[in-house]
C-alpha cells in the first residue's frame, strides 16, 4: 500500500466515523475466506458495513471524530463494524459470534461513550430505529381509532333506532 492508498483510507475511514451511530470493533482470529463474506453480506443486509482496516491507519482516522475512545481497542486481528442504525451492526456482530467461535466483540463506541463487550451486547438486544418507528406508529394510530369508533356510536345507535322505528311501521 502506498502513500496515496494509505491517504484515501484514511480519509474514507474519517468520513464514515463521522456519518455513523456506532462503532464495533471485533478481532477476527481466524475467520475462512466464506466466513468473513457471509458476515459482510450479513452486515449489508442490516445496512451496517464491517471493514478490515490498518491499526495504524484506522487510529489515524480517528483523529478529530468523537470515536477517539477506540483508539486502545485497535491492537491485533481487528475489524470495525459500522452502522448508521445504532444497533444494526451490533446485533448482526453480536448474532455471528454465537455462531462463530473465531469472531470476538472487543467492544465499541456510540460517538463519544465507550462500550464494551457487554455493552455492545446490551446495545443489540435493543430493537432497531425501524422497530421503534413502527411501535411508534403504531401508538399513535391506537388513540385515533378509538376516537374514530367513539364517535361513530352514536350515529349507528341512531340509525338502528330510525331502522326498528321505520321496520314497526312497515309491519
Amino acid at each position: 500500500m502506498d502513500r496515496t492508498q494509505k491517504t484515501e483510507a484514511v480519509a474514507e475511514l474519517n468520513r464514515t466515523f463521522g456519518e455513523v451511530g456506532v462503532v464495533v470493533v471485533t478481532r477476527n482470529l481466524g475467520m475462512t475466506v466464506k466466513q468473513s463474506t457471509d458476515l459482510r453480506n450479513k452486515m449489508r443486509d442490516a445496512g451496517a458495513s464491517y471493514k478490515v482496516a490498518k491499526n495504524r491507519l484506522a487510529k489515524i482516522a480517528l483523529d478529530g471524530t468523537d470515536y477517539t475512545v477506540l483508539a486502545d481497542l485497535l491492537t491485533g486481528p481487528t475489524a470495525l463494524a459500522t452502522s448508521i442504525d445504532p444497533v444494526a451492526a451490533a446485533k448482526v456482530a453480536i448474532d455471528f459470534a454465537k455462531t462463530n467461535d473465531k469472531l470476538e466483540i472487543v467492544g465499541g463506541a456510540m460517538g463519544s461513550q465507550l462500550l464494551d463487550a457487554e455493552g455492545v451486547k446490551a446495545l443489540a438486544s435493543l430493537p432497531s430505529l425501524d422497530e421503534l418507528r413502527g411501535k411508534l406508529v403504531g401508538l399513535l394510530q391506537a388513540p385515533a381509532q378509538r376516537i374514530a369508533v367513539i364517535t361513530a356510536a352514536p350515529a349507528s345507535q341512531l340509525a338502528r333506532v330510525f331502522n326498528a322505528y321505520a321496520e314497526k311501521e312497515a309491519a
